[in-house]
């Protein structure tokens, strides 16, 4: 099973990256910096964790201190799943 993290960049590399792995960020990396994504861009993040993950997103939630990163948005996801990651709650 795919750690959070893997899922995210899973997600970054075929919705931005249009599956070219050579540019894959770290889980560090800055999304926005690096001109990954942009402003629609966090949108379609927003809506990745939303449908796919199954956290509800509050419009004041979204902020580059959750999205700016796969490292910031799997910490945003878990944190509200309460600490638990996904393979935890398997």
């Amino acid at each position: 099973m795919a750690t959070l993290n893997e899922e995210i960049r899973a997600f970054i590399v075929e919705s931005f990256l249009f599956g070219d792995t050579s540019r894959t960020p770290g889980d560090d990396d800055s999304l926005i910096e690096n001109d990954v994504v942009d402003s629609t861009g966090i949108l379609e993040l927003v809506a990745f964790v939303e449908d796919n993950l199954g956290i509800p997103v509050a419009d004041a939630e979204i902020l580059p201190a959750n999205f700016d990163s796969i490292a910031k948005l799997a910490a945003f996801v878990t944190s509200k799943r309460g600490g638990l990651q996904q393979d935890d709650a398997a």
